[in-house]
Parts: structure tokens; C-alpha cells; sequence
């Protein structure tokens, strides 16, 4: 089954499901995070606004950028959507879904079975000439428990392993992965092994997931194949748009594991290799 959803069918079946906003850019010098000023101008109606960086991210630190929340915060917060076992749920950000996958991992890491996201964002509900509210829906009394560790997790030494025995994909663009430029993080470079597969290119330019995922896979992956044989793993800068990588491998039936920390988690051990270059090194 496809963890994906058109605007069309969630318009169908918007009565049925909770809608949750994750809208989120990453925060760079000079700018401002837009999420809860975008989801006041506007959203889908009945839609709730969960933040990415407080409510599905732990606070920075030795664990990285981004990393894995609190169970008890996500918890509540799925919770004050009205989520309880059963519930069907379906996230959208912007338009890329790079957020909405996090917010799809997340919600999966902490055992809740059918959550799905809106291919293209909130882009492609307002390019269908659906409706959009401002109205804030009243906070709910939903009976959601967390159990985390429902999805599968690599950690700095697991990435290192794989990048050896199994296949570990770096989601970031090719320049960062190269180490030809680093906005963000104050080493450049790539963990030793890697393959670099931006996660840009699982998309349109519409923001929606291309409709030939497998035949991309086949043409990116490495010479020798990956049959499902060799465990796969991804990493990113700080866990977010690696969790949209595995949202595009997981829809052509590969179980690809997060390596949450990611790049910002590794460089803080001086001790652990760093590769530079467009090959895995």
C-alpha cells in the first residue's frame, strides 16, 4: 500500500482522517521559520499545526541537529490532534514533503500504523482548487501511546558498518557531499563508504514523488545491484530529508533504517573519518 495520498483523495476523505500541518524551512542566516505563519494564512481545513523542531526533534545537541524527539512530546502531541489507536492520519508540509516525511517517520517510530503524506504539499491542495481555512481547530482529547522504536535505527557506528557491509545513501546535494560547500555544518565532507543520492532527485518539479521511483533506484544504485540482499541505510544533515528518502524507497518495498544523528552527529567525534570527493572514498 502507498504511504502516498493526492489532494483529490484527501478531499474524499477529509471527514475520516486527522490532518496535520508540518509546514518547515530550515532556519540559515538572516531567515525566519515561516511554518506557523504560513499554517495562520491558510490551510486545509481542520488541519492541526505540529512543529518540527520542537514537537518532532529533540533540542540540538551531541545527538545532532534534528535529534529523535522525546516520545512522550510526540505522544502529545498526536494526542492534541485527536489521535488515538486507529486513527488514520495523513501529514503535508509546503510542497516537497521534506518535513512531512519526518513527521511520517516520526509518527511510525512511535507505533502509529496508518499515517500517510500528501504528495505535494499543501502546493498541490491549492493547486486543486480546494478549499483553505485559517480557522484553528480546538485542541482534542485523543489516547494515542507511544511506542518507540517502531521503525529501524542506525547509530554512528551502524552507518560506518553498513557504509562497509551494506549500502548507506547521503540524501544531501552533491556539492555537500563532495565537501565543496557546507552551509549549515562546520565540517564538510561525507562519512567514508557512502553513496550520494540527493534526495531532490526522487522529485518532480512539482514537489510530488516521481512516478518511475524503481526505475530511478535501478539507474542510481551501485554497479553491482541491491537485490534487498545488503541492508540499505540513509543519513543526511540532521535526519529530516534522509526520513524523505525513506519514504521513496520504502514505496518500492525496500526497508531502509535512519541514521537520525546524521552528518551533525558524526562530525562532533573529531576521531571519526571524513571522506571528501564525488566518490565514496
Amino acid at each position: 500500500m502507498s504511504h502516498l495520498v493526492t489532494a483529490a483523495e484527501l478531499a474524499h476523505e477529509i471527514e475520516d482522517v486527522v490532518v496535520i500541518d508540518v509546514r518547515w524551512t530550515l532556519i540559515t542566516a538572516g531567515q525566519d521559520q515561516p511554518g506557523p505563519a504560513e499554517y495562520a494564512a491558510g490551510h486545509v481545513p481542520g488541519a492541526f499545526f505540529v512543529d518540527l523542531d520542537t514537537e518532532l526533534a529533540a533540542p540540538p545537541g551531541d545527538g545532532g541537529r534534528h535529534p529523535l524527539p522525546d516520545p512522550a512530546v510526540v505522544e502529545a502531541a498526536l494526542r492534541r490532534c485527536g489521535v488515538s489507536e486507529g486513527t488514520r492520519v495523513i501529514v503535508h508540509d509546503g510542497k516537497e514533503s521534506y518535513a512531512a516525511a519526518r513527521a511520517w517517520w516520526v509518527f511510525r517510530w512511535v507505533g502509529l500504523e496508518d499515517v500517510r503524506v500528501l504528495d505535494g504539499g499543501f502546493a498541490a491542495w491549492e493547486r486543486a482548487g480546494l478549499p483553505v481555512s485559517t480557522e484553528v481547530p480546538e485542541p482534542r482529547h485523543g489516547t494515542f501511546v507511544a511506542r518507540p522504536g517502531s521503525m529501524p535505527t542506525v547509530d554512528a557506528s551502524g552507518a560506518a558498518e553498513l557504509a562497509r557491509t551494506g549500502l548507506l545513501l547521503d540524501a544531501r546535494a552533491a556539492e555537500r557531499y563532495a565537501g565543496e560547500q557546507e552551509p549549515i555544518d562546520p565540517v564538510a565532507g561525507h562519512i567514508p563508504g557512502a553513496v550520494n543520492l540527493p534526495t531532490a532527485t526522487w522529485l518532480t518539479d512539482e514537489g510530488t514523488f516521481r512516478r518511475d521511483l524503481a526505475e530511478h533506484w535501478a539507474g542510481v544504485n551501485s554497479p553491482e545491484g541491491n537485490s534487498g540482499a545488503r541492508p540499505v541505510a540513509v543519513y543526511c544533515g540532521s535526519g529530516v530529508t534522509a526520513a524523505h528518502e525513506v519514504l521513496a524507497l520504502s514505496e518500492i518495498g525496500i526497508d531502509a533504517s535512519l541514521y537520525p544523528g546524521s552528518w551533525s552527529e558524526w562530525i562532533r567525534d573529531p576521531d571519526r573519518p571524513v571522506a571528501t570527493g564525488s566518490a565514496p572514498g
